[in-house]
């Protein structure tokens, strides 16, 4: 097999940032010293013999010989991400969703069970609820705050425990470290999300598990103009995913796509650093207002998980969520409609500002697993705008509230 067919061995881990975002996997000697490292737009990889062409089949999974597997673009941000999670290697997909689904699959089968958190991000839910049922794979969630919690649900069956911390909307950690020694000693194999911290905040695999799954789209790639997913772990069980749900679902992140996340990953570490001195301004101001009834962040005042916050936390990122002081849905509704820095859609962990009203998308009593979610909850998600105009735009819209 040719040098060029061949994914380079991936370099002994490397946790220098700048170098990790700016120069690792780019091997510009290779692509005539370009700075930005070129997009390779093919779909499939020619051998010059067939006996190279044979090495190619016999191991996809470090061969360039079709794009559904692997591409040399993608390539280089595997060998990115993956650095930064400190793991082995890394698997990139066309979305978050479609990494946590990959990585579930490839752990489970017919009657076996699934251990997760009580509120985990809503398409987690639906695929542990409503879709690996029908395969004849069972799930408990349970309150992830304290980790007897897992160990008293652990049944003849369970197989994989799904993590998510800090949680969707609500923020609840899991003490990461505890989970993998429980995990470990009953032979189980764990997963999480560590989308809201990012690998410059937190490090699940150097707490002892095994996958991390990232919606790419939030804060990896920063700009809104990419959707995209990733999974880290060991090479062997990357391998097992490689060659299950990965090439058969076939859920691959494009040449183009890993492009703009490669060009999305250069500012993560100045826009994280933005992020979270503005997010503690305003964090500051919504605790104080008198119209707001509670405040979930990991580093609120409110938090009953501030030690381990300090702990496992490097620094939270900009999602908070503020329960309006009001049961009037209209209300919430006035002060949504009245935001003008904030943009009211779906997602986070772009440039730009969001607002995101509970009330826009779940009736009256809606239940996420084990917990309702009040109609009065708004999740906030901190840009890089100005921290000033940001609280002034939350100053007058709680004005018609």
């Amino acid at each position: 097999m040719s040098d060029e067919q061949r994914i380079p061995t991936p370099d002994p881990p490397i946790r220098d940032l700048g170098y990790i975002l700016n120069h690792l996997g780019e091997e510009r000697a290779g692509y005539h010293g370009a700075v930005a490292p070129p997009l390779v737009q093919s779909s499939i990889f020619a051998f010059p013999t067939v006996a190279e062409m044979r090495l190619g089949f016999a191991d996809e999974y470090a061969a360039h010989l079709y794009t559904r597997g692997n591409n040399p673009t993608v390539a280089i941000l595997r060998k990115k991400v993956a650095a930064l999670e400190g793991a082995e290697d890394c698997l990139a997909f066309a979305s978050g969703a479609a990494a946590m689904a990959a990585a579930v699959f490839a752990s489970v089968r017919a009657g076996d069970h699934v251990l997760c958190i009580a509120k985990p991000y809503s398409w987690t839910r639906g695929l542990l609820r409503d879709l690996l049922p029908k395969f004849g794979v069972s799930t408990s969630f349970v309150d992830g705050t304290d980790v007897a919690n897992f160990e008293n649900a652990i049944q003849a069956g369970t197989r994989l425990i799904v993590l998510e911390s800090p949680n969707t909307m609500t923020y609840e950690q899991q003490d990461l470290a505890a989970v993998a020694v429980l995990a470990r000693r009953h032979g189980l194999r764990t997963i999480c999300d560590n989308s809201f911290a990012t690998p410059l905040n937190q490090s699940p695999i150097a707490q002892g598990i095994d996958l991390v799954v990232h919606s790419a789209t939030k804060y990896l790639n920063g700009h809104s103009d990419v959707v995209a997913g990733m999974l880290c772990g060991s090479e062997a069980i990357l391998r097992e995913v490689f060659k299950g749900p990965y090439m058969t679902f076939g859920a691959i992140l494009s040449p183009h796509d890993a492009w703009l996340m490669i060009r999305g990953l250069r500012t993560l570490a100045v826009r994280m650093e933005r992020v979270a001195a503005s997010t503690a301004r305003v964090l500051a101001y919504v605790e104080a207002h008198p119209k707001i009834r509670r405040v979930y962040h990991p580093q609120a005042s409110t938090s009953e998980q501030a030690d381990l916050s300090h702990r496992q936390l490097k620094r939270a990122s900009g999602l908070l969520s503020i329960d309006i002081d009001t049961d009037d849905v209209a209300a919430v509704e006035r002060f949504c409609n009245a935001l003008r820095r904030f943009l009211m859609t779906v997602s986070w962990g772009g440039y730009e500002s969001l607002a995101f009203p509970v009330c826009a998308v779940f009736p009256a009593g809606a239940t996420v697993c084990v917990t309702p979610i009040p109609l009065s909850l708004v999740r906030l998600s901190i840009g890089l705008e100005d921290a000033d105009d940001l609280i002034a735009d939350l100053d007058q819209a709680l004005a018609r509230v």
